[in-house]
């Protein structure tokens, strides 16, 4: 079964998400055939920008606990999303969490329909936000990155643009796709490289070291509780 779904209109190549069942949660096989659609995205020289958007009510839980991908590899798709030579809009129109906003982050910009929310819950099951700080903390407004990565409280449509999530509402798409046919593949392609210069500069720097981090956290004790919790649909032991 393919869990990522590719369709062309008009120079724009738009990529699904496509695991509806689980809540398009980033398994190792999402993951695999999403950076193999990108690959082919960014060869293509008829392809002038890559919409990712997503089938049912979330465009990602995160990372699929039951199968997940390799830190490394889920590390090397964000930085491929980064570095692709042709903007990226990411479009939600429902739910996203913890590794989906990673995903967010990465993209070049993000619009989102006026009922959709946003969580970064990984300190409820015993984690953090790490790896997905490489794309999320260069663009978040610090005391909302704060806030958000402490409490696990969902934040609607008009705080995630406050706070630098999301560039636009969803009856702003239309206009910004049409933008982007306008602009020449090299001049997108050199401009995206300036925006995105910065956060490449985390990756360079803090990947290693936030994959480590990442690895220990969820080989921990406290992380084994929360995710067997989260998946006994039941509070983990410190909830008071």
């Amino acid at each position: 079964m393919t869990l990522v779904t590719a369709a062309e209109e008009r120079g724009i190549t738009t990529l699904t998400l496509d695991s509806p069942a689980n809540r398009n949660a980033l398994s190792a096989t999402l993951v695999a055939e999403l950076a193999a659609a990108l690959a082919a995205c960014g060869k293509d020289p008829a392809v002038r920008a890559v919409v990712l958007a997503h089938s049912g009510s979330t465009f990602s839980a995160g990372a699929d606990l039951k199968a997940p991908p390799n830190p490394y590899t889920f590390v090397a798709l964000l930085r491929q999303i980064v570095e692709l030579p042709k903007p990226v809009v990411g479009v939600v129109r429902g739910h996203a969490r913890a590794g989906g906003l990673g995903v967010l982050g990465a993209c070049d910009l993000v619009v989102a329909s006026a009922e959709a929310d946003f969580a970064l819950t990984e300190a409820r099951i015993g984690v953090a936000p790490a790896v997905i700080s490489l794309t999320l903390l260069p663009k978040l407004e610090q005391r909302a990155a704060a806030r958000y990565y402490l409490t696990g409280e969902r934040f609607g449509v008009a705080e995630a643009v406050r706070m630098g999530l999301v560039t636009a509402l969803d009856e702003e798409l239309d206009g910004i796709l049409d933008g982007l046919r306008k602009g020449s593949p090299q001049g997108l392609a050199e401009s995206k490289r300036l925006v995105t210069a910065k956060v490449l500069e985390t990756f360079e720097r803090d990947a290693e070291e936030l994959v480590q981090r990442s690895a220990s956290l969820f080989a921990s004790a406290e992380a084994r509780e929360g995710m067997t919790a989260f998946l006994e649909r039941r509070d983990p032991e410190w909830v008071w």
